[in-house]
Parts: C-alpha cells; structure tokens; sequence
C-alpha cells in the first residue's frame, strides 16, 4: 500500500518537482532499500517463476495487475475527492483502494484479451522508455519514447496475442527478480565494514544500468517462453 501511496501523492507534484524519471528511480530504489534479506529471495523466486512460467499463469497475473492498477487509481480518486475531508483520517482512501481493486479486478476476467493487449503496450512503452534514458536522450520528451513503445506493443498484442503475455509477463518478472538481486548486494554492502555504496551510484549515476538489467532478462525469458509454448499446443488465450 505504502507504494501506491507514494505514487499517488507525486501527481500533485509541481513542475519543480523531480521528474518522472526521477521519481521512478526513488521509487525503485525505495523498493530495494526497503525489503529485508528474506523479502528479496521471495522476490527472486517469485520474479524467476513469473519471467520463465508467466504464460502459464497469465490469466491470475493479469487480474492481480489490473487489481493492482485500480488499487492505484482509487487513492488518485480517494485523495481528490476526499481533500476536504474534516476529520483528515485517511479511510477514504482505503475505501478508494478497495473500490478501485476490486471493480478493475473483476472487468479484467470477461475482457481478458483487450487486458493483455493493454499490459503489452505498457510494457512496450516501459522497454523503449527504458532504452531512450539508457541513451541519454532528454528526459522531458521521454514520453515520446513511451508513446512509440505502446503503439508497437499494443499493435504486437493485436496480431499476436501470444507475444504480448510473453512481453508483460516476461517484464514483470525481470522487475521483480532484479529488485529481489540488487537488495540482496545492498543488504551485503551495508554489512561490510567499511560499507560501500555501489549498487546505488549504478542506480543513480549510471543511466545504462537499470535498463540493462531490465531489459536483457527480459529478452531471455521471451525466448525461454516461447520454447515451452512451442511444446504446449493447446495453450490459448480463450
């Protein structure tokens, strides 16, 4: 929750503010600070199940990510609405979450195909995001990058609906295996004596890093994918 909470606050950012592509590195590294030497190998053995088998159990993994989108929407909603609110507890937007969770949760079983058309396309603007700051191309027109990336995805997913489970699940579980990865070396570096910081000057100074480890994971577990597809012919969408 704590994570949808921070993303929902920086949308009253200013212009001032950090950009984008700033808050999603905190947020990244957030996430890797945060989770304990446990927390990280369950993330790595979630991660790896959901980069290599993700087309097995993509039906789930596209409800608990819409659940997870309207979780997000709902506090977006909650806190707008609920501004004023007198008594400032913050129910409104746990009402607003469950809300949100529940009713994007259930639309994604009967439109099951238009969702992983949608997840492809994000993960195609998410891949040629990644590439266009890897490249150091000006941030504030990265969104043109995303654009170009979820056309192609979301044209992928209409032709081919296969290469877009592979697509998002592939991403999803090269996100959480390397969150899980760079914890584990954060959690070893803070016990060293001294300590050193190199996991976070890669994060925060190097541009090509987060790309690379995301990316490339996530063309390995396409091609690994697509292998157990091709020997499991009764594998479809419907």
């Amino acid at each position: 929750m704590n994570t949808w909470l921070f993303l929902a606050q920086t949308q009253g950012g200013t212009a001032a503010d950090a950009s984008i592509v700033g808050q999603f590195i905190d947020l990244i590294w957030r996430q890797i600070t945060m989770l304990t030497w446990f927390q990280a190998v369950l993330a790595i053995s979630f991660g790896v199940v959901y980069l290599l088998y993700g087309w097995r159990i993509f039906r789930v993994l596209v409800v608990i990510s819409f659940g997870m989108i309207g979780l997000f929407l709902g506090i977006v909603t909650a806190q707008k609405f609920g501004s004023g609110n007198p008594d400032g507890s913050s129910s409104h937007l746990v009402w607003g979450g469950l809300i949100g969770t529940a009713l994007l949760a259930f639309l994604a079983v009967p439109l099951m195909k238009w969702c992983v058309s949608f997840l492809g396309a994000v993960a195609g603007g998410i891949i040629t995001s990644a590439v266009w700051y890897a490249c150091k191309l000006p941030e504030q027109y990265i969104w043109a990058g995303a654009v170009i990336g979820m056309v192609a995805g979301g044209m992928i997913s209409f032709i081919l609906l296969k290469a877009s489970v592979m697509l998002f699940t592939s991403l999803g579980g090269s996100l959480i295996t390397a969150i899980g990865v760079l914890a584990l070396i954060h959690e070893y570096e803070i016990n060293l004596v001294p300590q050193t910081a190199y996991v976070e000057d890669l994060i925060f100074n190097q541009s090509w890093f987060l790309p690379v480890i995301l990316i490339v994971p996530t063309l390995v577990g396409m091609f690994i994918q697509n292998k157990f597809i091709q020997h499991s012919p009764k594998w479809d969408l419907k």
